[in-house]
């Protein structure tokens, strides 16, 4: 049997004003899913053809991959956020077959999914003791005066899993001595100084800073002295 080839997706928004089909005339009102078409303007999903499709919410990353391989016809839904000024995918639009076929599929390796997801939980969570001790190794390496124990301290603060902190950035995870640096400047910075005090008692940022910037620096070049 010949396979029919998968059709790219199709956009579907979800409007946020008043809105009216430019083929049927209808009235869809606020909140109404609509497709863009090449000189037709707004089309309502019956004009357009994808009125049989059913909606499946993003979040389940399996079941949006399975069903959109299986589904001929599938179109993306997306949503204006004002918040972040762009617009957000919501989820898809499948056949519905597609969804049947892609929910059994993934009932029947739920557990197989389940097991490798935890061992890739754990396989993430030793690659990320090994970054921080490495990290730890690279204060150490540069800061061979560092009090003992501190050279940790500052690898876990920086390197926090989602903290979008120094120790996240790529120049850190190639253990670059300038973010290594950045790392320990704040390090000595919130520990070494004054410095949270001054911003508890309403002393602006960059002004805190320049305060204990001397301290710090007596801090570092200490540190950085060789043993």
């Amino acid at each position: 049997m010949k396979r029919i080839k998968q059709t790219a997706d199709l956009k579907v928004f979800i409007s946020t004003q008043d809105s009216t089909c430019d083929e049927c005339g209808e009235n869809l009102g606020r909140r109404a899913w609509i497709t863009l078409v090449k000189d037709k303007g707004a089309l309502c999903l019956s004009c357009a053809d994808l009125d049989h499709l059913v909606f499946l919410p993003s979040g389940d990353a399996a079941l949006t991959r399975r069903a959109r391989k299986h589904s001929t016809l599938a179109a993306v839904v997306l949503k204006w956020s004002r918040a972040r000024k762009r617009y957000e995918r919501q989820g898809l639009l499948v056949e519905s077959e597609a969804l049947e076929r892609a929910e059994r599929e993934c009932l029947a390796d739920s557990e197989a999914r389940a097991r490798r997801r935890k061992r890739e939980e754990v396989r993430r969570a030793e690659l990320d003791y090994q970054y921080v001790e490495h990290f730890a190794m690279r204060v150490r390496e540069l800061f061979p005066r560092c009090p003992s124990g501190k050279e940790v301290a500052i690898a876990e603060h920086a390197c926090l899993k989602y903290s979008g902190r120094i120790g996240r950035s790529a120049a850190a995870k190639s253990l670059d001595e300038n973010a290594v640096r950045i790392a320990v400047v704040a390090h000595i910075r919130h520990a070494e100084t004054q410095y949270d005090e001054l911003l508890v008692t309403g002393c602006e940022r960059w002004d805190a800073r320049a305060q204990v910037e001397e301290v710090v620096r007596r801090v570092l070049t200490k540190w950085e002295a060789p043993k």
